[in-house]
């Protein structure tokens, strides 16, 4: 699993996002990044915000748990998720452990 890793007191995620899609949802592995999609559009952070809103739902933890790291202005974000472990976040988005 590249796309998540262990950092410290959770795990950081690698995610390639899709804005201006249909729904919200995780697609799977891109790559060494997973894929979401999200139905916001790339404008003044509307993305980013819907991607930390829908991550933190998905994965069962409140907003502040779920921090922006970097790729603020790209497709390809860092994300970072506390007290969880890559095992975890995987299990919670329906993603299949390697």
């Amino acid at each position: 699993m590249t796309w998540a890793t262990e950092a410290g007191d959770g795990t950081r995620l690698a995610l390639r996002v899709q804005p201006r899609a249909s729904r919200n949802e995780v697609v799977g592995p891109h790559g060494d990044a997973l894929k979401v999609r999200l139905a916001a559009p790339p404008v003044d952070g509307a993305a980013n915000d819907a991607l930390v809103r829908f991550l933190a739902e998905a994965l069962e933890l409140p907003r502040a748990a779920v921090r922006l790291i970097g790729g603020l202005s790209s497709r390809s974000k860092a994300v970072h998720v506390a007290g969880l472990a890559p095992s975890e976040v995987a299990r919670r988005l329906g993603m299949p452990e390697r």
